[in-house]
């Protein structure tokens, strides 16, 4: 049972993101050789915590503090390039706070069924993961500060091995805690099948099933999402390189890798 909750929550959560320091789908793979920190008034890119150079007003290239000279066609190429990433913020922020929304319903959906409404499993869990949204939800909005790199956002583990972990805690300490209402649930179930133990493993096979089968289904149009945003991702890659072909200047500076497979693979740069 703590497998079948943990399953439902890990695939709920992980719709959009992988390990690996990345962003990262079945469908998608995102690395980053470098930092970007976005603010209301810049972009700035970064190698080992180094400046390398930043975008100020949309269409203004900074390096080392000193203005590079652009032709029309430059800065209108920085202004697509600065717009996208701004745009990314947003759309990373709603489907990482949805992904969790997602495996609280998730929590309910499992606990609910097992134990009915209102039970005390639930209600911890949820508690849990909603401080975990709290502190995602945070990392977006700090200050109006968004950073990431190699490492991760501000140099946390979010959507890692470690942002899994912390689910998986979430759900063994709760289950823990509720074992003993969960022995009687599950005594209750088998006397109500007349100590018929395979009428009893027939109905939590059932059960499971309708609980994958509704987390699939809500999680369908996050994964679509997700799709969405990777092809947002490969465009500014190609809008990458795209500069580094027009400025001389960061020529040498190559900080996003997008690729895609299968269905999105071939996005095309808009």
């Amino acid at each position: 049972m703590k497998t079948l909750i943990a399953t439902a929550l890990i695939m709920a959560s992980s719709a959009s993101y992988g390990h690996d320091n990345s962003f990262s789908s079945e469908s998608c793979n995102l690395d980053l050789n470098g930092g970007i920190n976005i603010n209301a008034q810049e972009i700035t890119f970064s190698k080992d915590k180094s400046p390398l150079y930043s975008i100020t007003e949309n269409d203004t290239l900074l390096i080392n503090g000193e203005k590079i000279a652009l032709t029309a066609h430059q800065e209108s190429l920085l202004s697509d390039y600065s717009t996208h990433i701004r745009n990314l913020v947003p759309e990373v922020r709603s489907i990482a706070l949805d992904a969790i929304d997602l495996a609280i319903d998730g929590v309910n959906l499992a606990f609910n069924e097992l134990l009915g409404e209102g039970n005390q499993a639930s209600a911890e869990l949820t508690s849990q993961l909603t401080i975990i949204r709290g502190e995602v939800d945070a990392e977006f909005t700090q200050q109006g500060n968004f950073y990431i790199d190699e490492e991760g956002f501000s140099g946390k583990d979010f959507f890692d091995e470690n942002f899994e972990q912390r689910i998986e805690s979430a759900v063994e300490s709760t289950i823990k805690n509720a074992l003993g209402s969960l022995m009687i649930a599950v005594g209750q179930e088998i006397l109500f099948a007349g100590g018929d133990m395979k009428a009893f493993e027939s109905k939590m096979e059932n059960f499971g099933e309708l609980i994958e089968h509704e987390m699939k289904t809500r999680s369908a149009g996050l994964e679509k999402r997700a799709e969405a945003l990777c092809r947002s991702i490969i465009v500014i890659d190609k809008m990458e390189e795209q500069l580094k072909e027009s400025i001389n200047e960061i020529a040498d500076f190559d900080l996003i890798t997008a690729s895609a497979k299968h269905s999105i693979e071939n996005a095309k740069l808009m």
